[in-house]
């Protein structure tokens, strides 16, 4: 065969050098493309209509005051994410930057255990408190006592202490409405996020612009939000949603009647 002569350019040792790194370069980026990174993937979740039933069960059950059948829904939202100390990728977390349906989160914000278990306790735990403080908050809203009323919720493995405020409206929506007869929900279906505390108090959960996009999808219309959380509401906000800021449960409990009778609602 002939002989090929390349053009020195192409052979000048500082061409080989540059040639050599570029592979190297080309190798570091191959690798960090799918090597684990301390990223949790997150995506719009369930929701469950607290007013209803989830996965075959009454979520609200009420003993020691009457109670009342109701129309409309209150759905809580949840996001899902990958399990416990799976690490996601490089090329994984810039797909789901690019994306307004995902989102990747510091995985020790999501998941402070890293241990599985822990984590999956972590979360009962937090759920079951969130449960005693929105039955707390509901029934002194309603100037009931605790000692008479016993509420149990069922929201299967849902975890998290996000679902407070819509679980607190589920309790006044079943026992006493609008206190004019009526339902909280004028029929719609309402979604929300908060935790909320023994005074009623809603606080900031996190994942709201995935949450949002749960909601809509499940046919919500309004969307009950933590006050100090509407910027993160307001990102890509699904058509047709409206945003209602709240701090506590009087907030959410006057916006939903406002909302029926055509008053004034705050938007964020």
């Amino acid at each position: 065969m002939p002989d090929v002569k390349l053009p020195p350019a192409l052979t000048a040792p500082k061409t080989r050098a540059l040639a050599l790194c570029g592979v190297l370069v080309g190798s570091l980026f191959a690798v960090a493309a799918f090597a684990p990174l301390p990223y949790t993937l997150t995506w719009p979740g369930s929701t469950a209509d607290v007013l209803g039933t989830y996965q075959g069960k009454q979520v609200l059950t009420i003993t020691g005051a009457p109670t009342r059948q109701t129309e409309g829904q209150l759905r809580m939202v949840t996001i899902s994410a990958t399990n416990p100390g799976e690490r996601t990728t490089l090329w994984t977390a810039l797909r789901a930057w690019g994306s307004s349906a995902e989102a990747v989160l510091p995985s020790e914000a999501v998941y402070p255990q890293t241990d599985p278990a822990k984590a999956q306790q972590v979360t009962a735990d937090q759920m079951t408190q969130s449960q005693d403080s929105a039955t707390v908050a509901a029934l002194g809203y309603l100037r009931l006592a605790p000692s008479q009323v016993k509420v149990t919720v069922d929201l299967g493995d849902i975890g998290g202490p996000s679902a407070g405020q819509l679980i607190a409206l589920g309790i006044i929506d079943r026992l006493a409405g609008d206190g004019q007869g009526g339902d909280l929900t004028g029929g719609r279906v309402i979604a929300g996020t908060g935790t909320i505390d023994d005074q009623g108090n809603v606080g900031a959960v996190g994942g709201v612009p995935l949450k949002t996009r749960a909601a809509a999808r499940d046919g919500a219309t309004v969307f009950l939000v933590p006050k100090d959380e509407c910027s993160d509401a307001k990102v890509n906000t699904p058509a047709g949603l409206r945003l209602i800021p709240v701090t506590t449960l009087t907030d959410s409990v006057n916006a939903l009647k406002a909302l029926k009778t055509g008053g004034t609602v705050p938007s964020c």
